[in-house]
């Protein structure tokens, strides 16, 4: 199964029915692992000039870095960049970023994560540190895609 790649605006609840069903299809949760793990592994990389201390995800237990920066020709919008050095967590790192990437700060700000998680049964599957940590990448992203946009 290929990984997402939201290269275009689409409405949130079609982004989320997609991740939903993409998740669905996989059945069990190896195979859910296995694919958050090759979400993950196709993240493009991240220049290490951006790995910078505004885009550490410092609550995180994993080393976890996110940058934003408005879309080329659409300067409404944002897009993300990141990194980390766990496979699960990038995986869903890069499932974020997709969801959250050609978005303005008000549809940023509408992105219900709560719900994606538990319709993904993700608090039932991840540990408490890990679960923590994936709150606080959403955190960062909305941070970042505030101070890029100069909404902070």
């Amino acid at each position: 199964m290929a990984p997402m790649t939201n290269t275009k605006p689409t409405d949130i609840h079609s982004a989320f029915e997609e991740i939903i069903e993409t998740f669905d299809l996989l059945g069990d949760w190896d195979q859910r692992y296995q694919y958050l793990i090759e979400l993950g592994e196709a993240l493009p990389p991240m220049p290490e000039a951006l790995k910078t201390e505004e885009n550490w995800v410092k609550p995180c237990m994993s080393t976890v870095h996110v940058h934003a920066e408005p879309v080329p020709g659409a300067p409404d919008r944002v897009r993300f960049v990141g990194d980390c050095d766990t496979p699960i967590i990038k995986g869903v790192l890069a499932l974020l970023i997709d969801l959250f990437s050609n978005r303005t700060l008000d549809e940023i700000g509408r992105i219900d994560v709560d719900d994606l998680f538990k319709r993904l049964r993700l608090e039932e599957h991840l540990s408490p540190s890990r679960h923590v940590g994936i709150y606080a990448i959403v955190d960062k992203m909305r941070e970042r895609a505030a101070a890029v946009m100069g909404g902070a």
